[in-house]
């Protein structure tokens, strides 16, 4: 196996270990969520819908199917995600809980989650560019 198969293999399942992350308890994941996240302020249903374009962007770009969705998909929702984590930590300068990880999570929000939204939008690109 490739290094290139292997960085996408990685972050793609990443994407997806995330996801079950976030699904185990929707709920407090999409209230923390709702902490930082500038669409979700704006429409709460989509916290709810975040960890299922997760899932399905990472399931979709494992299998190398459906390109023109798991595309799409993973850089908006990394492209939104990013912005919001860096608004809120580096201009708000705002000390809040990530919930990358799910809803029970004592990590800090930051550089840990802004790189899970900027891996999302890498893999996007990559994918966008590498695939035919």
């Amino acid at each position: 196996m490739s290094k290139r198969v292997s960085i996408e293999w990685f972050i793609s399942v990443a994407m997806c270990l995330l996801a079950v992350q976030k699904l185990q308890d929707i709920e407090s994941f999409s209230t923390m969520f709702l902490n930082y996240d500038l669409l979700a302020q704006r429409w709460v249903r989509y916290g709810y819908l975040y960890p299922f374009g997760e899932a399905l962007a990472g399931v979709l770009m494992i299998s190398g199917a459906m390109i023109w969705l798991s595309v799409p998909v993973a850089l908006f929702i990394g492209s939104v995600g990013a912005f919001s984590v860096f608004k809120a930590v580096y201009i708000d300068k705002r000390g809040l809980k990530c919930a990358c990880v799910g809803g029970d999570s004592n990590v800090p929000l930051g550089f840990i989650s802004l790189t899970e939204n900027l891996m999302m939008v890498a893999m996007g690109l990559w994918m966008l560019i590498s695939k035919p």
